[in-house]
């Protein structure tokens, strides 16, 4: 993948870079695999951009000498507090743009994502302003994930992921970490979004046996764990 950085430009005391689409996308890919894992490693980068890992290097190389990446071999990757910056503005975009769909133009929630990654890179600083304040300053996009303040200000709700749910608890779902079409639309047929009740009737070491909406259903360890939850009445039991 080609990837192309602009010149740095400081705005009073603030130093921003304005960046390509494609390097857009490297940064809001970090922040959220670092979140996740701490670090980015370039195997699991390679695999949510969905390109070889062998194009990752290069493209690490040219974030690193903008300052907005800290790259540490055989570790992996994180953000420097100004690749921070431009990731939430990336992210608050994307998110309002996923609300703009459902919310406006009445589209599936599990099927915005992908036209939102396309949208959010023309949607202007004062275009969204104006869009915030049309939606009703949402403070999650439809998959129940925080969407940022235009000060980089994320409202978080304490959850956890599916997998650490005790047998026997009852759950409502937070939030969808895994964005991806296929998954929102699997988990969506599931009758599995946020703000959905579930219970936990089975756990092994490879599944999930969950109750929802009245049927039982089947998810995989790695299913579950893009599946963040709290505990229905407060109380969290440990697994």
């Amino acid at each position: 993948m080609a990837l192309k950085l602009r010149v740095l430009v400081k705005f009073g005391e603030k130093l921003t870079a304005e960046l390509s689409h494609e390097a857009e996308e490297y940064v809001e890919a970090i922040y959220k695999l670092q979140k996740k894992s701490g670090v980015a490693k370039t195997k699991e980068l390679a695999t949510a951009l969905n390109v070889v890992p062998g194009s990752i290097t290069n493209t690490i190389a040219h974030l690193e000498k903008h300052g907005l990446v800290e790259h540490t071999p055989y570790r992996g990757v994180k953000l420097t507090p100004e690749g921070e910056k431009i990731a939430l503005s990336v992210i608050r975009r994307h998110r309002l743009a996923e609300r703009l769909l459902t919310d406006l133009l009445e589209a599936e929630w599990s099927e915005v994502h992908e036209s939102a990654c396309k949208l959010e890179h023309a949607l202007t600083e004062n275009v969204l302003l104006l869009l915030e304040k049309r939606l009703g300053y949402p403070k999650f996009c439809p998959h129940g994930n925080p969407i940022p303040t235009n000060e980089g200000e994320i409202s978080n709700v304490e959850c956890y992921p599916l997998t650490e749910a005790a047998l026997n608890q009852t759950c409502t779902v937070v939030k969808i970490v895994d964005e991806k079409r296929d998954t929102l639309i699997a988990l969506a047929s599931k009758g599995i979004k946020p703000n959905a009740s579930v219970h936990i009737v089975k756990k092994e070491e490879k599944m999930i046996v969950l109750c929802g909406a009245g049927k039982e259903h089947t998810l995989s360890q790695e299913e579950a764990a893009n599946i963040w939850v709290k505990t229905a009445g407060g109380n969290r039991n440990n697994v």
